[in-house]
């Protein structure tokens, strides 16, 4: 057996306050990152619904354009209904509702029509969504041409 002491005085006010240290900078370490983390949150949530809305609008115009039966507009068409063939700029609400929600975020949808060079009845068709905040948005095109399968 051995012939030293045991200490059984426990933990001292100094191991205490260094723990109660650490402890408050891993805390203050978390809380410094909620801002950013909010921050990304917002934008994450933006970019999905432009996502949503490009998506939708991209394949509404490409079904517009391959049905032979659907002449392009004069001019730009605000309702979005009729294509033009140029640029042409909507404002879409994020709950797809024509009359902004409470909570609701108005996106800007700007569809350009452009013929393709070297090609007759096809046209490419390209779409950005932007929000507040952000002028530049997502942009998406597709090339399209006319198919008789769709005529209706």
């Amino acid at each position: 057996m051995s012939r030293t002491a045991c200490n059984d005085r426990g933990i001292t006010i100094v191991e205490v306050l260094i723990t109660l240290f650490l402890t408050a900078v891993g805390i203050m370490a978390l809380l410094s990152m909620q801002p950013t983390s909010w921050s990304a949150a917002g934008r994450s949530d933006f970019m999905g619904r432009a996502a949503g809305i490009l998506q939708s609008e991209l394949e509404r115009s490409e079904l517009w354009v391959m049905n032979p039966n659907n002449a392009f507009a004069t001019n730009c068409d605000p309702s979005g209904r009729n294509l033009y063939v140029g640029a042409c700029s909507r404002t879409v609400n994020a709950s797809s509702q024509s009359v902004q929600q409470t909570g609701d975020v108005a996106y800007t949808v700007a569809t350009t029509v452009t013929p393709l060079a070297g090609a007759t009845n096809a046209w490419t068709v390209r779409i950005q969504v932007s929000w507040p905040g952000n002028t530049r948005g997502i942009t998406e095109s597709a090339i399209v041409s006319r198919q008789e399968y769709f005529r209706q």
